[in-house]
């Protein structure tokens, strides 16, 4: 028999090259090209995801709203856009063991009781689901259970079951006889997602996807898996603690960038109706240097506690180390903090955290993170039940930042008295409960901290 020809394939592209690079020929992308068995070409690969080549106008096109189906989980439906689309392929990824098995094993009990399903399990065995869903306490009696890998008696399955939701567990354990690469490959992840995705559009079926991640935490396999689904969500948080959250990459029925927030106990995973409540700190009486900071995510405004230990420096290189934080903006907000408002802290160590694991990716937070290291350089705590919000800029001008009213009211919700924002978020009418300063300057906010 003869040996079967290799190629090195880009994880990020799908381009192929006939012997190892540094750098992909195709897109440029540098130490991505992995060995992969040449496959031959099959014409039915190429077909076409749409059920008809009818050429239509914008206007003869119905724009109609997708019917939402809900999960039954609360928080998973507000990743998802309200609820699951038919015909929706949605691809979930995350370190293994953080609940990714145990939400779709709890969103598809629910689903079963109305809907036909299907729960294709290809990394455990029947008798392992069936034991997870006793210690979860789930009444899915009737949910149809497949244990198999591979591709073409999975379809045959779907067709013949007719699912109107599926769960696959997960898509690199899938392999197709087509192709001679073994399971997980980059080959056999692109086709068997390609060839789900094509029964998904057809048939209507809505479809989970379940993805390994990497050591980076990227998902496992080719960069084009993520352009052939319609949503990404990834399942974040440290497996020591109690919480999860899910958050959505990529989303064709729904916003991107929305949180979900879960709580593992003993029974699975639990919504958490007010996860600003895991982002603070129970101090009984004010600590220095802490802030509370209002931060967007997605549709969702969430009080996070900024938490800043600033220490003199043991060593000629004083260390900047920010948790939750982007790392070389706190460098750029320590530049901004001595030069236009007269604090060094060239000779001190600095840490940043965010309480609860969470990551703050917008700029919103920068004037917490300075009231932050302000407070614990001075050794004084800042005044009671006070949040804060806005963005610096290099030349010490505090910038508005989006939606700052429903971030004033999330604040007056949750009994917070005294809000420091900038100057262009100064809400029109007098918000309940909240007294707002307004202010310009990275100098003026320091000094209505104390």
């Amino acid at each position: 028999m003869a040996k079967a020809k290799t190629i090195y394939t880009c994880t990020e592209c799908g381009g192929s090259s006939p012997k190892w690079q540094g750098q992909c020929p195709a897109c440029g992308a540098w130490n991505t090209l992995v060995e992969t068995i040449a496959e031959k070409t099959a014409n039915s690969r190429f077909q076409s995801l749409a059920t008809s080549s009818e050429v239509k106008s914008l206007a003869e096109v119905e724009a109609v709203e997708d019917e939402r189906i809900s999960t039954g989980i609360s928080e998973l439906d507000r990743v998802l856009g309200d609820g699951i689309v038919r015909g929706g392929v949605v691809l979930i990824g995350g370190d293994p063991g953080i609940g990714k098995s145990t939400l779709l094993l709890q969103a598809l009990a629910h689903l079963s009781e109305q809907l036909p399903t299907l729960y294709v399990s290809g990394e455990e065995s029947a008798r392992q689901v069936a034991l997870r869903a006793k210690r979860l306490n789930l009444k899915a009696q009737d949910l149809p259970l497949l244990s198999e890998i591979q591709l073409e008696k999975i379809l045959a399955v779907l067709d013949d079951k007719k699912p109107q939701v599926a769960v696959i567990d997960s898509i690199q354990t899938v392999y197709s006889e087509a192709l001679q690469s073994a399971p997980g490959s980059v080959a056999q992840v692109r086709e068997c997602a390609a060839q789900l995705t094509r029964y998904a559009k057809r048939s209507g079926t809505c479809l989970f996807l379940v993805g390994h991640v990497t050591k980076e935490g990227a998902l496992a396999g080719p960069r084009v898996l993520e352009h052939m689904v319609d949503t990404v969500l990834y399942f974040e948080g440290d497996t020591g603690s109690s919480f999860r959250l899910v958050r959505a990459f990529k989303n064709r029925f729904g916003a991107v960038n929305e949180l979900g927030v879960f709580a593992m106990t003993e029974t699975g995973l639990k919504n958490v109706t007010n996860p600003s409540a895991l982002f603070l700190s129970r101090h009984g009486e004010p600590v220095p240097g802490t802030c509370v900071v209002v931060t967007q995510e997605g549709s969702r405004p969430l009080l996070v506690e900024i938490q800043a230990l600033v220490d003199s420096a043991q060593g000629a290189n004083p260390r900047r180390l920010s948790v939750g934080l982007e790392s070389n903006r706190l460098a750029m907000l320590l530049a901004v903090l001595h030069r236009h408002a007269g604090v060094a802290c060239f000779d001190q160590d600095v840490f940043i955290n965010a309480v609860g694991g969470v990551k703050i990716g917008e700029p919103a937070a920068d004037l917490a993170v300075l009231a932050a290291i302000v407070s614990s350089l001075k050794s004084k705590p800042v005044r009671e039940k006070l949040v804060i919000f806005g963005e610096v800029g290099l030349a010490g001008e505090i910038r508005p930042v989006q939606r700052g009213q429903e971030r004033l009211k999330e604040a007056a919700k949750l009994g917070f008295t005294h809000a420091i924002v900038p100057m262009a978020n100064q809400p029109k009418a007098k918000i309940s409960g909240i007294e707002v300063i307004p202010v310009n300057r990275i100098d003026e906010a320091l000094s209505q901290l104390f």
